[in-house]
């Protein structure tokens, strides 16, 4: 090789996180699942089935006017998640408190869920319910990529499907338990505990209250039993640069934020030049995670709308979806460390996308149409869900989990508008197709759309590759 020649290798930054983490007990994997059990009402009862609903209730203004309000404020929601995940975890990652960090944003979402207590079924409380419920989801998202960092603390690089599979399935059990207990106790009796009923929606209100004492209680064990691991980490000197030259507080802070947003264009560029299969991955599980939740958050409205559920099967259905996901996602996260994480997510996806057709030709079959196959629909949302996040688990080198997966959830809400977009238009062309009046159920077409395009884009991403991270040196001979 002479001297103009140059030749470009790979060499390893670090070690990977799973490569460095040694097995842990299951007293400690149980402590971590009960995160995903303790905060699974906040998604289940708060957004989903139950303040959600009440919230764009008749009481409150005209359907069409709170349904805007509540979709305004979910997408500043989502907004906000995109810009902030990324450097939260950043900062977490660099100051070695990921669980500190969780454990705040863990009572803040509790904090969020009783305060709506105070949202009485009048116009003038819908701000005060919209903004305790998008506050709320900014910070339960943000929650989500301190726990998912929390797993390379718990798991090996063996047994991180399975792991995964567990933490995932145990929210989704969570979620049902605490739905049917609150329904039955509170909002189901005329005369529920602590006098609930339905006069000023306090049978609602109250299950608000008894959601955030439920996210205290069993997160407990998971902040009692899990601690922060010390990572050596040198401050770079770009960033002590710019620290020095504003020693004011408030100028420091801003100075660390301004330099994540640095770090993070840094990244995502460093990623594309040494990892593109990492790149493609978080392009391609944003695309089909985007149609996942569709299918959980356009499911009610479906069965109800063109199965003619009533409020109290819906209810009944997303309780036994939440039991079978649950329980299909921890199934499914022993076949992730025997087949690989890639397998499992694209036979899930070929499923939903030939299940949700199912209920598209079927949608005039009836109850039992949907009862079948919209059970067969939650057996797979799950196991994608967690092979998603133990596929990239499996590539996040020691000390950036809280990075690296800020940068999965920015990506995962920068295309959240696509599913909503894509089953409106869908509904839209059906009516101009049938001429029918209700065409609500071609909106299933636009969410199968989304998981096809998922699919075709995971077709060229690899199985995780533990010597994929790498920084690119340049090695001139002299």
């Amino acid at each position: 090789m002479n001297e103009t020649q140059t030749a470009v290798t790979a060499v390893p930054t670090q070690r990977l996180a799973l490569e460095t983490t040694a097995p842990s007990s299951k007293k400690k994997i149980i402590a971590w699942a009960m995160w995903d059990w303790g905060t699974q009402p906040f998604s289940t009862i708060v957004i989903t089935f139950v303040f959600a609903v009440y919230l764009t209730g008749e009481s409150f203004g005209s359907e069409n006017y709170t349904s805007q309000a509540l979709a305004w404020a979910t997408t500043l929601a989502g907004v906000l998640v995109a810009f902030l995940a990324p450097v939260m975890g950043q900062s977490s990652d660099r100051n070695n408190r990921t669980m500190r960090d969780l454990r705040w944003q863990t009572w803040v979402i509790a904090a969020a869920a009783g305060l709506m207590f105070f949202v009485k079924p009048h116009p003038q409380y819908l701000l005060l319910g919209l903004v305790l419920l998008a506050g709320g989801t900014v910070i339960s998202e943000i929650s989500q990529v301190g726990n998912n960092a929390m797993l390379e603390e718990v798991a090996a690089g063996h047994n991180v499907g399975r792991i995964s599979g567990f933490g995932w399935g145990m929210g989704y059990l969570g979620g049902i338990v605490s739905l049917l207990a609150f329904n039955y106790l509170f909002i189901a009796p005329e005369h529920g505990l602590f006098g609930a009923n339905d006069f000023e929606g306090l049978d609602i209100r109250i299950t608000m209250v008894a959601s955030a004492i439920w996210i205290v209680l069993f997160t407990l064990p998971t902040f009692l039993n899990l601690q922060d691991r010390h990572v050596e980490r040198a401050v770079p000197a770009a960033e002590n640069l710019w620290l020095r030259r504003h020693p004011v507080f408030i100028w420091k802070r801003l100075g660390t934020v301004v330099y994540a947003y640095q770090e993070l264009v840094r990244s995502v560029a460093r990623l594309w030049l040494v990892s593109r299969q990492t790149v493609f991955f978080l392009i391609a599980s944003a695309l089909f995670r985007d149609g996942l939740n569709a299918i959980f958050s356009f499911g009610a409205i479906i069965a109800a709308g063109t199965f003619g559920f009533s409020a109290g099967e819906v209810i009944m259905f997303g309780a036994a979806a939440n039991v079978a996901a649950g329980l299909s996602t921890m199934a499914f996260g022993l076949l992730d460390d025997r087949i690989g994480p890639k397998k499992v997510i694209m036979v899930s996806l070929v499923a939903l996308s030939v299940l949700a057709s199912v209920v598209f030709l079927a949608h005039d079959g009836g109850k039992v149409v949907f009862w079948v196959a919209g059970m067969g629909l939650t057996l797979f949302v799950g196991p994608a869900q967690s092979a998603s996040r133990s596929y990239l688990a499996r590539l996040v080198p020691e000390g950036q989990a809280g990075e690296v997966f800020g940068l999965y959830a920015t990506t995962g809400r920068a295309v959240s508008f696509i599913s909503p977009l894509l089953f409106g238009v869908a509904i839209s062309v059906g009516a101009a197709v049938t001429g029918r009046e209700n065409t609500q159920y071609w909106g299933i077409l636009g969410i199968i759309v989304v998981l096809v395009g998922g699919l075709l884009a995971m077709l060229p991403v690899r199985e995780p590759d533990t010597t994929a991270l790498l920084t690119p040196a340049t090695v001139a001979s002299e």
